[in-house]
């Protein structure tokens, strides 16, 4: 079974969609292995999406994902990466499918509702980096 790594948005969370997104995933019959709360530092935030550092759109992620209280979710599934970005819709709402999480909650591209690991390479190195290693 494949891991990966969802992470609810301060957008979602402040607009209390979190039952609705995690009962969305579980009808979709993912399990839930492991799930935190916190509110990312800067640097922490800037650690998580260093991949992006120096992209025109970095700073904006930061000021976003450092702004509330996010809910990070491994997910365990066959095919997981792949089937929860499918769950979640296009990174544009506008473009997102009818029934995904960014349709039904997302305002914008950067207030998307819900961030998900795009590789499986990724998502080890994501729930690495927020669970310290501990769902290897």
């Amino acid at each position: 079974m494949e891991k990966t790594l969802l992470i609810i948005k301060p957008d979602a969370y402040e607009n209390r969609h979190v039952g609705e997104i995690i009962s969305i995933l579980e009808k979709k019959g993912l399990i839930i292995k492991d799930i935190k709360i916190e509110t990312f530092t800067k640097e922490r935030a800037e650690g998580f999406y260093d991949v992006h550092r120096g992209k025109h759109f970095f700073e904006k992620l930061i000021e976003f994902m450092t702004s509330g209280t996010i809910v990070e979710i491994v997910l365990e599934h066959e095919n997981c990466v792949e089937y929860v970005r499918e769950i979640n819709g296009n990174t544009n709402p506008e473009n997102a499918a009818e029934g995904t999480i960014r349709k039904l909650y997302a305002s914008s591209m950067t207030c998307n509702a819900v961030h998900a690991s795009d590789s499986v390479e990724n998502a080890k190195k994501e729930i690495a980096y927020i669970f310290n290693g501990k769902n290897m």
